[in-house]
């Protein structure tokens, strides 16, 4: 894979030339130092890619020759992360790392413990942070798919309207939790396939409250336990979407 990629919105769906917008300039030329002449994977974040030659190296609008156009094949099973809200900068390692391992969507949540709550403007800002994270995520790790990442939303209205899932889960500390791969093979017995789309819910800290996981059971939410270790929120995230992805690529 080439180590220059670059994310594009062009005008039509086959260019023969692609003008970066000046960030993507910027960070193509001034900071990767990619020079006229080098490949360059433009991707548009829904699975098309241009393989190109830049043309002209300009740090506020390069253009891309387009060579060939490519479309990536999605997953074959969709996750969505529902994440309450952490402290610090926790949140951005978590957009970062739930792109690199593909989750399509991913919901910041307030929940009755977390810490952090955001008046309309600052959860603006921080949207387009975290879509700025997701984007040199996908970029690294050579993703074509950027995630959808919603508006922070209340938990509890979340929870009672999340709708058209296959599978809806949360961990969970408590006792009586199951295991995901229990869970998962009875979908399957039952359904005689394994779940397309999924969400996981992970708390923030100090978790979900006693009311709020019985909400979540009251709406069809699955409790599963990541283990006998309290693990961080980051933690509990990446090790959520990475076990859940793994079942699911493995589960023909």
């Amino acid at each position: 894979m080439p180590d220059f990629r670059a994310h594009c919105t062009p005008a039509t769906a086959e260019p023969s030339e692609i003008t970066l917008s000046a960030d993507e300039s910027h960070h193509l030329v001034a900071v990767n130092r990619a020079r006229a002449g080098d490949t360059v994977v433009a991707f548009d974040g829904r699975g098309a890619e241009w393989i190109c030659e830049l043309a002209v190296d300009r740090k506020n609008a390069a253009v891309l020759k387009v060579r060939f156009k490519q479309k990536a094949r999605p997953l074959p099973f969709e996750i969505t992360l529902g994440q309450a809200l952490p402290k610090g900068p926790g949140m951005d390692a978590i957009v970062r790392k739930a792109t690199e391992i593909g989750a399509a969507r991913i919901v910041p949540l307030e929940s009755e413990r977390t810490q952090v709550h955001l008046d309309a403007d600052r959860s603006d800002r921080k949207n387009e942070k975290w879509q700025v994270a997701a984007l040199e995520a996908a970029k690294q790790c050579g993703n074509p798919f950027l995630p959808e990442i919603l508006p922070v939303q209340k938990a509890g209205p979340f929870m009672e309207g999340a709708r058209g899932y296959d599978l809806k889960l949360i961990a969970s500390l408590q006792p009586g939790a199951r295991s995901l791969k229990g869970v998962l093979a009875a979908f399957r017995s039952t359904h005689g396939r394994a779940p397309k789309k999924v969400l996981w819910l992970i708390g923030p800290e100090g978790d979900f409250t006693p009311a709020e996981m019985s909400q979540s059971q009251t709406c069809g939410f699955e409790p599963i336990t990541l283990g006998p270790l309290v693990l961080r929120c980051e933690t509990a995230a990446v090790y959520a979407l990475s076990v859940l992805s793994y079942e699911l690529q493995n589960s023909g």
